[in-house]
Formats: C-alpha cells, sequence, structure tokens
C-alpha cells in the first residue's frame, strides 16, 4: 500500500484530518453500522499492520475511509453504566440522503467483492444480509462452496427466517459493513450465542436492538447530539482516559481527557460545552445545582452525568458533587447497556 496521506494537507477538510490522524493511533478503534448491527475495528500497539490513505488492514480486520467533502464530525461524551463510566466518540455524519445505502430487506448475492481491503479476497462473494439498514449494507463474504449454497438458497427471504442465520456462526465468513464512510472488514471468528466477541474486530447483530431502532426510526441514542437531519456514517472512539478500547478499566490519564476535551471545543456542540463548563464550575465552587441547571432533554442530561463522573475522577467527591448526584437522578435510557465502550 503506498503510505498514509498527510493530515497537515490544507485541502483536506477538518473532519478528514482528524480521521487520518485517529487512523495512526492504536490505542483508538472504530465502527461502521447502526443500532443492532455494528462493525468494529480495533487493533493494538504491537500487531502488524498494512497502511494506506485513510486505510489500516491486519490480519484480523481492516478498515478504508472513503469521506464525502461534507462529511462532518461530531465529539460527544455519554454516561455508560450505573457506576461513574462514560464513553466518547467522534461521529462522522452526513445529511440523510446521502447517507442513504441500498436498504435491502432480503439476502441477496452481490458478486465478487472487487473493492475488498487485501487482494487475496477480491474473488471472494459479497452477500447483503437484507437487514433493512438505511445508513449500512452488512454483508458476508466468502468462497466456501457449502456457504456459498446456503446464502444462495436464501436469496429473497429475510435472513432470520432461514438456515443462513445459525449457518454463518459455523462458517465463519468474512463480514464486510459498507458505509458512504467506506467499509470495514472483519476476518474473526463469530462466536456463538452463548459467547463473548472475540478481543479486537468483530461484530455485533442483534435483532431486537434492529427492530426496535426501525420502530422508532433511530440512528443513534437519544443521548447523543446529532442533528435530526444528519446520520451517523462511522464512529470512532479516541484513546478513554480510564479505559481501553474494549472498555477493560485502566488508571486514570488526565492527558487523554484533556486530549479529549479539546475536540469537543473543536467539533462538539457548544450549547452542552458551556452546560457541562457551568456544572463543574458550581461544584469546584461548592453550590449544589439551581432548578435551571438541571436540563430535561437527554443530550442535556447525558452531559450533567458525564461532568460529575469526570470531577469524580479529577477532584474527588465532595458535599457539592454529592448534592449535585442526588438532584441529577439518571434514568435507565441514559445509560448505555452495560457500559458498551461502543454504545451510544
Amino acid at each position: 500500500m503506498d503510505g498514509p496521506a498527510s493530515p497537515e494537507d490544507p485541502a483536506l477538510p477538518p473532519a478528514r484530518v482528524l480521521a487520518e490522524d485517529l487512523l495512526a493511533d492504536p490505542d483508538a478503534s472504530w465502527s461502521m453500522g447502526t443500532i443492532g448491527a455494528l462493525a468494529e475495528f480495533a487493533r493494538n500497539a504491537d500487531e502488524s499492520v498494512s497502511r494506506g490513505p485513510a486505510c489500516v488492514v491486519t490480519e484480523r480486520g481492516g478498515i478504508r475511509l472513503r469521506f464525502p467533502d461534507e462529511v462532518e464530525a461530531i465529539a460527544y461524551e455519554t454516561p455508560a453504566g450505573p457506576d461513574l463510566h462514560w464513553n466518547q466518540a467522534v461521529a462522522f455524519c452526513l445529511p440523510v440522503a446521502a447517507a442513504r445505502r441500498s436498504g435491502r430487506t432480503v439476502v441477496t448475492e452481490i458478486g465478487p467483492d472487487t473493492d475488498a481491503l487485501r487482494p487475496q479476497d477480491t474473488a471472494d462473494i459479497l452477500f447483503d444480509l437484507g437487514l433493512d439498514t438505511p445508513s449500512v449494507d452488512a454483508c458476508v463474504r466468502t468462497a466456501e462452496p457449502a456457504l456459498l449454497e446456503v446464502l444462495r438458497a436464501a436469496e429473497g427471504e429475510q435472513l432470520f427466517t432461514t438456515p443462513a442465520a445459525a449457518a454463518l456462526v459455523g462458517h465463519r465468513p468474512h463480514r464486510v459493513f459498507l458505509t458512504a464512510a467506506g467499509r470495514v472488514e472483519v476476518y474473526t471468528p463469530i462466536p456463538p450465542p452463548e459467547g463473548r466477541s472475540p478481543l479486537g474486530p468483530h461484530t455485533h447483530l442483534l435483532p431486537h436492538l434492529l427492530a426496535r431502532a426501525r420502530a422508532e426510526g433511530r440512528t443513534h441514542p437519544p443521548t447523543v447530539p446529532i442533528p435530526d437531519d444528519l446520520v451517523p456514517i462511522a464512529h470512532v472512539y479516541p484513546p478513554h482516559p480510564s479505559a481501553d478500547h474494549l472498555g477493560r478499566p485502566l488508571p486514570f490519564d488526565p492527558e487523554r481527557l484533556m486530549a479529549f476535551q479539546r475536540l469537543l471545543d473543536a467539533f462538539g456542540d457548544p450549547v452542552l460545552g458551556v452546560l457541562k463548563a457551568g456544572v463543574v464550575a458550581a461544584v469546584r465552587a461548592g453550590r449544589g445545582p439551581r432548578d435551571d441547571e438541571l436540563p430535561r432533554d437527554a443530550a442535556g442530561r447525558a452531559a450533567v452525568s458525564v461532568a460529575l463522573r469526570q470531577l469524580a475522577r479529577t477532584d474527588g467527591a465532595s458535599s457539592a458533587f454529592h448534592t449535585w448526584r442526588s438532584r441529577h437522578r439518571e434514568p435507565p435510557e441514559l445509560l448505555d447497556p452495560e457500559g458498551d465502550p461502543h454504545g451510544g
């Protein structure tokens, strides 16, 4: 592969510069997909990689970004789980029409994956799983005759009504998720229903969450401050100050906290930034919340929750902190299930 594009290229839009910078960071991870159907790419610092312009590939998976010029980056934080953790991410977004993919609703053979990240995969056959996800084509890729037979028998049918759904676990095809941002490919095995996803690149396919998101018309949780006219087409999760990219705890790193706060200043919602700064100032001044400082909307309540969780790390608990925590109750719908590091 050719060398990566220079992040300092003045012709690149800010979102492209940010993405290229974070692709070079092994402590950052990525995802493409939607609620209930997600492909994730992560790598280790000591893992062998092939790098190209806006592309990273390992033995376990890979990602290629092809951002349209109008892509927008939106940085945000959300509370995660019932304790004091939080998630942080940057969503790369497009207008609804520009983000739209095929929206297939049945299993469909596409043909050889001539755009595959690795040359050895370009002759393998790509199948859209037909999940009715407008902003992502969730696909599998295989050259295995037995699985090809099963998938071709399922063509024109909804995946979960056919034997193909169970066959995918046993045959372990590559998963290929395509959005208007590019693609994520995952080569690791698919765990059985009772198993756990492997470390590093993996996919989530959760029919009950897909159905709920479809019924509610959602592409992201209500805590994520993305305007109604935009759709996320990729996410990046910069290095977290107290967890690795799998959500495992790390010693708190204030430098990482400040690094993401700078991203929030550049790409975050300025109204939420003012709200969060006000909470921090009030707690440090020893003052409890006024009624007008306790927002009712999901994104505002999430910002207050994150401010308090970060204060617990940076400043420790105080009487004012406990007063804010008692007045600002966190309903379950604000919290990402099980503190998923790629939720929210």
